[in-house]
């Protein structure tokens, strides 16, 4: 009797332990609990290290997209892939040309709720080089280097300036330093039919950016009828402020306006 009564106090101290650890804040996030992140150009996936440090901590499920970045309908099929894969309904998440991508790739029926950060939010027939044909007045112009065999890159000695102004000088150097070739192919991508006309999306303004003029980002958000939060921070602010980004995508999680 003594064994049994030691067996069912244990089952039952067993049984709370699981219990709190199951409740506990931060491991089952309310809302959606998929995020999918897709990098733009320039970079690959690592970049979102960070962020997917944040939104694990909380209990998402956080998955990265790593696309080749040689043309738009190839990095779209690598994002649908990874969507594929997800075990229910999806927060899509693109950073600068990444935005391009997910307003196409965000039409998948898995995708309920799409997140721009400093990104380009394109209309049909649009493209990054649609986009940046015309920029604001006295906007400061991204130093692509003239195409190489179908690829460009940023000068190194100013990408730091231009892309990264707000992040360490070694982190700086080391991401210009490991530049992903971007296809022209790519920049070059129309967008069909832009998810945002029929999902809900949140768009995070980097007020510093450089590469893409705030005006510019601020005007697409507000076409594509996007929930908008501003922050200081430069392109590379889902690098920077990590907590600032995985925070709309939270919000955009939980479907808040």
């Amino acid at each position: 009797m003594k064994l049994k009564t030691l067996a069912f106090a244990a089952a039952a101290a067993l049984s709370l332990t699981f219990t709190a650890y199951a409740t506990k804040p931060g491991q089952a996030p309310k809302g959606l609990k998929n995020v999918v992140l897709v990098h733009g150009g320039f970079v690959d996936g690592s970049g979102w290290q960070k962020v997917y440090n944040v939104l694990k901590k909380d209990g998402y499920n956080v998955s990265i997209v790593q696309n080749p970045t040689t043309s738009l309908a190839g990095d779209v099929a690598f994002t649908k892939r990874v969507i594929a894969q997800q075990d229910g309904p999806v927060v899509l998440v693109g950073h600068s040309y990444g935005g391009v991508v997910i307003s196409e790739a965000g039409t998948d029926p898995k995708v309920e709720r799409l997140v721009y950060i400093a990104a380009f939010a394109p209309d049909a027939g649009e493209s990054v080089q649609s986009l940046i044909a015309n920029p604001p007045p006295g906007a400061s112009a991204p130093p692509i280097l003239p195409p190489q065999d179908g690829f460009l890159l940023l000068d190194r000695s100013k990408f730091a300036a231009s892309f990264a102004g707000d992040l360490p000088a070694e982190e700086a150097e080391f991401i210009a330093a490991s530049q992903v070739p971007w296809g022209v192919e790519a920049a070059a991508g129309k967008v069909t039919v832009p998810a945002w006309k029929s999902k809900p999306s949140w768009y995070l303004v980097a007020t510093d950016d450089r590469m893409i003029p705030p005006p510019a980002q601020q005007s697409m958000a507000k076409r594509s009828g996007a929930t908008v939060v501003e922050a200081p921070g430069s392109h590379a602010i889902y690098v920077s402020q990590p907590e600032v980004v995985a925070k709309i995508i939270a919000q955009a999680a939980l479907g808040k306006k």
